[in-house]
């Protein structure tokens, strides 16, 4: 079981009004932001899977993401690719997540250098081999 900190309710609310009103200096100074509410989440039954392709579409209400394992990752597939796995949500959750992968992968980018997602550009020539 872990914990997950959300916004809580009235936040935006909260928000404006710590926004309008000023500070007096002898009053001190509480915490910036909005209160937190702690969400537990059970991720005990959690079953991790691996994929190396993604498929995004969707409707006019929700967004759908399959998740699946290519089998060859470089040229054009000779196998189907299976998917394995589909999320389907709101737009409003997708545009959490987003910010959630973006963040994330900035970290990443952060410490590690930019992940470059052309393949072209990755791959580095083989040096030739010595006549034998």
């Amino acid at each position: 079981m872990s914990d997950f900190n959300l916004p809580g309710p009235g936040a935006e609310q909260q928000e404006e009004k710590t926004a309008q009103q000023p500070t007096p200096e002898a009053q001190p100074q509480q915490p910036a932001g909005p209160p937190r509410v702690t969400v537990q989440i059970d991720d005990s039954k959690v079953m991790a899977s691996y994929a190396n392709f993604c498929r995004v579409t969707g409707t006019p209400e929700e967004v759908i993401i399959d998740f699946g394992l290519n089998p060859q990752p470089i040229g054009i597939p000779s196998q189907p690719i299976t998917v394995s796995q589909r999320i389907v949500m709101n737009f409003y959750t997708a545009k959490r997540m987003l910010h959630a992968l973006q963040l994330t992968i900035q970290r990443h980018e952060a410490t590690f250098g930019v992940l470059e997602t052309d393949i072209q550009k990755r791959v580095r020539p083989m040096p030739p081999r010595p006549n034998a």
